[in-house]
């Protein structure tokens, strides 16, 4: 099988992989993929999309950034499901929308508000975007294990971070009236977050016949101060470590 177009993998390069940790960001890759297999190498690095192999419980998985939002993360699953993955777990970040829930805590996606627009090429907005049940109860099982606070529900996935979140700090500090008072809205139906990839991730999953789930690390609350680089790592390690345990509870299960 040749190269696909943006990933630049074939088959051989991911060695019978069917699992695929996906943060966004290319930068977090070799964090997450050392985390699962010291031993862990690149394998592509292309635009958004860059790659790790790994080792974890004898069986090959990888390493995959997606980049920002739904259609780039739709074209990593689409080519990922065509070189043999099947069990897809994003690892990210997010900015959590109840009061209750503090920095560094994880965010276990059930289901996701389909606010991003890729999802709908591949489903009606009326088709539910929700995670896999095994990879819930891989993630849930995981986070109690190594005693990280984790919450588990609605996830909404804007299609933009500034205007979709209901931010002002943009540049025209406007935020058009369909989507003010949104995060008071979301926060009454009990949605627990806002993020970027989740509704495109879980809604191709399900429609395709695969294994979609997404953990996300708190790095802000909706509505407080801006990200500060120790709430960013501190919610980044958290999901990483919890992502990693899910998976390797996957694995030894199989």
């Amino acid at each position: 099988m040749a190269k696909v177009y943006h990933l630049d993998l074939d088959a051989g390069s991911v060695r019978g992989a069917t699992h695929a940790l996906l943060p966004g960001d290319p930068g977090r890759v070799a964090k997450i993929a050392v985390a699962v297999d010291p031993q862990a190498r690149e394998i592509a690095n292309r635009r958004e999309f860059r790659t790790f192999v790994a080792q974890l419980e004898g069986q090959p998985v990888l390493v995959s950034s997606t980049g920002i939002g739904g259609p780039s993360t739709s074209i990593a699953v689409e080519e990922l499901a065509r070189l043999g993955v099947r069990t897809f777990l994003r690892v990210g970040t997010t900015g959590a929308i109840q009061p209750e829930i503090a920095i560094g805590d994880v965010i276990i996606t059930s289901g996701a508000v389909r606010l991003d627009g890729a999802s709908t090429d591949y489903a009606p907005l009326e088709y539910p975007a929700v995670a896999h049940h095994q990879l819930i109860a891989a993630l849930v099982g995981a986070a109690e294990a190594i005693g990280c606070p984790y919450y588990v529900g609605i996830t909404a996935s804007s299609a933009s971070f500034y205007p979709g979140e209901e931010r002002s700090d943009s540049f025209s500090g406007y935020v058009l009236r369909r989507f003010q008072g949104a995060t008071e809205e979301w926060r009454r139906l009990h949605v627990l977050n806002y993020e970027m990839e989740a509704a495109t991730l879980l809604t191709m999953c399900s429609a395709l016949g695969l294994r979609g789930g997404c953990v996300t690390g708190v790095v802000n609350i909706v509505g407080g101060e801006a990200i500060g680089e120790s709430d960013l790592a501190h919610g980044e390690d958290s999901a990483v470590k919890v992502a990693v345990a899910a998976l390797r509870r996957l694995l030894a299960a199989e």
